[in-house]
């Protein structure tokens, strides 16, 4: 479905509107048009936009993405809307949110941020997807996930009918934990997931990944990386996504920085041919900076191969 959408190979634009420091330079200059020009002429087909629940809560937010819009129809670009942040919960746990899967208080707000965004954006069924919310961490959350999911749907589709709906589950959206999550509540929820496998490589020196030495690296050739490991780990979501008559979209995929550019390119090439063998649509972390940034300077010598594997 994501694919007839026009939503199939994308980028993601991280640190833009999330996990960065909220300053009006930030939100005014990390993006600009030339950046979302570029991305169209790399022959991409959509961005996807993390977002936290601050910006919104306080306008600015609303203002930027209201601002892509419009560069997406300028030129030729699909949206998913990933609410990455939300009151009581991150991925990131420095940053302070916690009691979100046992507060009711902060499930309304969580609700009526997405009635917000239903009302502003969910009748742009032809340029924008919703994403609920990125990377539920753990597998403790998944009962009280499914609950929320389910009513958060039910609240957009009160104002959204024909929104495509985005849903991941736990261990950080890995696609192992797909199998866990709701079946689908109607043809247009979508199974989501994150695939940085095998962390030792994708993630080597890596200072925020607990345990790692910031000096390891590891090769390509080392890591044993092959296109059976991505058909394995791929195999029981792929398996709900079909019982279910739904399927899947990775909101996110990528090599750190510290790996080099060459390798990078080899790890592209085996996942993509998996995404590719089974039509599963995604979005490379990340377009900018952020220890994965694809535009990054470093990645000048590879870029024109490397697009072909995104």
């Amino acid at each position: 479905m994501l694919k007839k959408m026009g939503i199939y190979r994308g980028v993601n634009l991280g640190g833009w509107l999330s996990q960065c420091d909220y300053s009006d330079e930030r939100l005014n200059c990390f993006i600009q048009e030339d950046d979302i020009k570029k991305i169209a002429s790399w022959g991409l087909d959509h961005i996807r936009i993390p977002v936290d629940y601050n910006v919104l809560d306080d306008g600015r937010g609303y203002e930027k993405l209201d601002w892509a819009v419009e560069m997406c129809r300028k030129y030729q670009l699909k949206m998913v809307l990933d609410l990455h942040k939300t009151a009581g919960f991150s991925f990131d746990s420095n940053h302070g949110e916690a009691g979100f899967f046992d507060s009711e208080t902060y499930q309304q707000r969580f609700y009526q941020l997405w009635e917000n965004l239903a009302r502003r954006y969910g009748q742009l069924t032809d340029l924008v997807v919703f994403e609920l919310l990125n990377e539920v961490t753990e597998q403790r959350f998944i009962d009280a996930w499914n609950r929320i999911s389910n009513e958060a749907i039910g609240k957009i589709r009160a104002i959204a009918p024909d929104i495509l709906i985005l849903v991941g589950s736990y261990w950080n959206n890995s696609a192992a934990s797909v199998k866990d999550l709701s079946a689908p509540q109607d043809e247009k929820v979508l199974y989501n997931f994150h695939c940085y496998d095998p962390m030792p490589f994708t993630h080597q020196g890596a200072p925020w990944v607990k345990e790692m030495d910031p000096a390891f690296r590891l090769s390509f050739e080392d890591s044993g990386v092959n296109e059976q490991q991505f058909e394995d780990l791929f195999a029981s979501a792929l398996e709900a996504a079909q019982k279910h008559h739904t399927t899947l979209y990775c909101g996110e995929y990528g090599v750190i920085d510290r790996a080099t550019p060459e390798d990078t390119v080899k790890w592209l090439k085996a996942i993509s041919a998996v995404f590719n063998r089974h039509g599963i649509a995604r979005a490379l972390w990340s377009y900018k900076e952020m220890d994965f940034g694809i535009s990054d300077e470093r990645m000048d010598s590879v870029r024109d191969e490397m697009i072909k594997y995104l």
